[in-house]
């Protein structure tokens, strides 16, 4: 008989949400408020909401078009990354190479470096090929970043799929694409769909590489234009808010009409046969 959780527990749990989701509540409330009363003082609630702080963000800049380029962008990156990460991670796991560790190692050392580290021989090579303000200039260097810690990834899910599958495969003279096409991605497809939300996420929040390859204002992203909305003397913190918000929901609603199959991914392989 399982035992039933105690108030205490519950107590915990509601403090625990409920300082994790602050942040996020508190940039809610913000965004609400008027002008007057977000620098009045700390007040929860407000007695007038209005939306004008998102009028203002929509109109003030173009934010609809920051959050077009960070999809085009992102989505891009994820499509490429996954690509070439299930295939490298399928060869480094499931093909007789050698070194295979040492391949892994040096790969996860790639993903270590950090990112101003490598921003100047980035910058020179994208400003060389003419890809600057351009979707391109930002994916190349996201795929960059990402594309070591994808293998990484995703080689731990394909080690995790039977080898006897493979060799039955082997066996009806199928080659190693198309085993790795019909038997071992569509298996590892949990670990692979949770992987290209991580991707896509962390090419959405990227702040750095968008703010210098990418200057002109019709090429910016979400993170940079976000930066954009503060003048020399004031910060309208309404605006900001308000725009945060509007950002934030499109990957809101990625995670939630997706989560089973990211839980499924997480834990994928957890439960010991």
């Amino acid at each position: 008989m399982r035992k039933r959780a105690g108030v205490s527990f519950y107590i915990f749990l509601s403090l625990f949400i409920f300082v994790i989701m602050f942040p996020f509540l508190w940039v809610f409330l913000t965004s609400i408020k008027p002008p007057i009363e977000i620098f009045a003082g700390f007040n929860w609630f407000t007695t007038n909401p209005t939306l004008q702080s998102y009028i203002n963000a929509i109109d003030t800049r173009p934010l609809f078009l920051y959050m077009w380029n960070s999809i085009a962008v992102s989505t891009l990156t994820t499509v490429i990354a996954i690509s070439v990460a299930s295939l490298a991670a399928y060869a480094v796991t499931r093909l007789p190479i050698k070194f295979k560790g040492t391949i892994l190692g040096i790969v996860l050392a790639a993903a270590m470096f950090p990112q101003i580290a490598i921003i100047s021989p980035i910058f020179n090579l994208i400003q060389s090929l003419g890809l600057r303000n351009s979707y391109m200039g930002l994916v190349i260097p996201y795929i960059t970043i990402s594309l070591p810690l994808a293998i990484w990834i995703l080689a731990t899910f394909f080690k995790k799929i039977p080898f006897e599958l493979e060799e039955s495969a082997k066996l009806d003279g199928a080659t190693p694409f198309q085993t790795f096409r019909k038997i071992i991605f569509p298996l590892a497809a949990p670990g692979v769909f949770t992987t290209a939300i991580l991707v896509f996420i962390a090419a959405w929040n990227e702040y750095l590489f968008a703010l210098t390859i990418n200057s002109d204002d019709n090429w910016r992203t979400v993170p940079v234009g976000l930066s954009m909305y503060q003048s020399q003397y004031t910060i309208p913190w309404g605006d900001i808010t308000a725009a945060t918000v509007l950002v934030t929901i499109p990957i809101v609603v990625v995670v939630l009409l997706f989560q089973r199959r990211i839980v499924a991914g997480l834990t994928s392989g957890s439960v010991k046969e």
